[in-house]
């Protein structure tokens, strides 16, 4: 007999935006692994019963924080406990809840996926961005900026994506967004195609930026944008001005 592991998104970063089904396991937690972008708000939530352990992981960390996440969540499963493994957003979006899910099922562990709003698109929403629109548009694609390092070769094509797609969401991308947007140039984007980079979304420190994806790159120096934070590129960013409401 084992306990069993919730993987569970805490939303992107408003505590008010986390799922009602989220709160009901916090509260029957024996242990909690947390992200490093959940808000306090919501640890508060946590009971003082629980056991809260801080995974969170900055870029450039070691790779292998990961495994010893995927160890404790085994460990404390096996020890009979319910598990709640708590990340920003939702887990399986560049959350990497689907490889713990695969570890979990490897390791013969119970385990349920608790979706939550992704990042990508509380920002955008509450910086009154419609990620699609009837006449904007019609797709819209969510890519990481950052892929893993132990890859041999980066897999996103960002020339394909110029013209393929009408609104682009970039996550983790903000150390990488010149050489990006010289990409989607050369893929053949107009290169007056509206950016918009929101810092901590949804939140009281909310901050947007925007530009072109010729000078974004420069207003983000010039404005001291630090992560974590969502770039979203496509003409649906200029209806911010008509629809903003934060």
């Amino acid at each position: 007999m084992t306990g069993k592991v919730y993987l569970v998104g805490a939303g992107p970063g408003d505590h008010k935006l986390i799922t009602l089904r989220a709160v009901e396991l916090l509260k029957k937690a024996d242990v909690v692994l947390y992200d490093r972008l959940v808000s306090k708000k919501i640890i508060s939530m946590i009971p003082k019963s629980a056991e809260k352990i801080y995974v969170g992981r900055a870029v450039g960390d070691d790779t292998t924080h990961q495994n010893t996440t995927n160890d404790l969540m085994v460990k404390h499963a096996k020890s009979k406990k319910n598990v709640v493994r708590l990340k920003g957003g939702d887990p399986i979006i560049f959350g990497r809840g689907g490889e713990e899910a695969e570890f979990l099922k490897d390791n013969k562990v119970k385990y349920e996926i608790v979706p939550g709003i992704t990042s990508g698109i509380g920002s955008a929403t509450y910086a009154g961005i419609p990620l699609t629109h009837r006449k904007y548009a019609s797709s819209v694609v969510f890519v990481t900026g950052h892929e893993d390092p132990e890859k041999k070769k980066e897999i996103v094509k960002w020339q394909r994506l110029a013209k393929s797609v009408d609104t682009i969401v970039i996550m983790m991308g903000l150390s990488r967004i010149d050489v990006i947007c010289k990409q989607l140039i050369a893929g053949g984007m107009d290169k007056t195609t509206p950016v918009a980079v929101i810092q901590n979304g949804t939140t009281p420190n909310q901050k947007m930026i925007k530009g072109t994806i010729t000078n974004i790159a420069k207003k983000i120096k010039e404005n001291k944008i630090t992560p974590p934070t969502i770039i979203i590129i496509g003409n649906v960013v200029d209806l911010s001005d008509t629809i903003g409401w934060k």
